[in-house]
């Protein structure tokens, strides 16, 4: 029999199961909205329905299925199964991985999201074959995810790797997370977005507002890099922030840690090398083991989308249920 596991990708806005099968590649997946707000009983059941769905429509038997892992935002005991505290749900002491268990009877992992989206890059993405990665994703905050020889670090209460909360800008930008100048109020794609309002609204005249037609609320992440592309100053300048803004990040976190590779997720991860080569470029004139032999490589994460389904379907594999 060739047996596979679900990977389940919990988020605010969607949740995402994946059947995966033994070589860590999805074979079927399928995404329903979460629909919050409700009562965690109900999000549950939404999860069993989405898993037995996916395992009925690829054809395979229930009986194939290993395990199912679940990587689900906020602070997560993965050996108890307890999500102690979800803010963007407003659950606390979730036993989320008994729960699932009593529905679909079969074992069940659960992890942080950005954890298990690590993991997914450390098994079958960018970090496949380092022992020392760090996974980094810019989106609407910055998430991070370490593994370190081989494993998730998530430290004594399961609360490490928050890398988009340490502090590049002494008392800097106020964060949600009661901080100031945090790292994710500068290098996020929200950030960038708002920054490149901010310098558009000081130039009424500047080239970034034929872009979006005029209208303010659709400028993106993208915006400010297009309007480098196409030349216009302030843009440029934009994004040299930016750049400067994640490289600082980033050299922090090789300083600490030294790994091997970093990968750089999310939606602004797409611009690639122009992103990226100045990015480094910044982090080698920087980072303390700049005239070592070995340096820390640092490139985009390839799975995108698919990381957390699939390193949530490798939970299992950490054996820390």
């Amino acid at each position: 029999m060739t047996y596979y596991t679900i990977g389940v990708d919990l988020g605010g806005t969607t949740i995402t199961a994946g059947l995966v099968n033994e070589e860590s590649h999805i074979v079927y997946k399928k995404t329903c909205d979460t629909n919050l707000p409700r009562p965690a009983q109900e999000v549950e059941q939404a999860i069993a329905d989405l898993c037995r769905q996916v395992v009925e429509e690829a054809g395979v038997s229930w009986e194939a299925i290993r395990w199912v892992g679940i990587g689900t935002p906020g602070s997560v005991n993965a050996e108890s199964g307890i999500v102690e505290f979800n803010a963007n749900f407003g659950y606390n002491n979730w036993a989320l991985r008994a729960n699932i268990q009593a529905l679909l009877g079969c074992d069940v992992y659960i992890e942080n999201d950005a954890n298990a989206a690590a993991y997914g890059e450390y098994i079958a993405g960018a970090a496949k074959g380092a022992k020392y990665a760090v996974v980094i994703t810019l989106g609407t905050g910055i998430g991070g995810g370490i593994i370190i020889d081989g494993k998730i670090f998530s430290g004594f209460n399961y609360a490490g790797a928050e890398l988009g909360h340490t502090v590049i800008q002494m008392d800097g930008r106020p964060c949600m997370c009661g901080r100031k100048g945090c790292w994710e109020k500068y290098a996020s794609a929200r950030a960038l977005t708002e920054d490149t309002r901010i310098a558009m609204q000081s130039n009424p005249q500047n080239m970034m507002w034929t872009l979006v037609d005029g209208d303010i609320n659709k400028v993106n992440a993208k915006t400010a890099f297009d309007g480098m592309r196409a030349g216009d100053p302030l843009a440029t300048q934009v994004v040299k922030d930016f750049v400067k803004y994640v490289a600082c990040g980033l050299t922090n976190i090789i300083n600490i840690f030294q790994p091997e590779i970093i990968c750089i997720g999310g939606g602004v991860s797409k611009e690639g090398e122009t992103l990226l080569a100045p990015v480094r470029a910044l982090v080698d004139l920087e980072e303390y083991a700049r005239n070592g032999e070995r340096r820390v490589t640092i490139k985009a994460a390839e799975l995108r989308n698919d990381a957390g389904v699939v390193g949530a379907a490798s939970l299992g594999n950490q054996n820390r249920k």
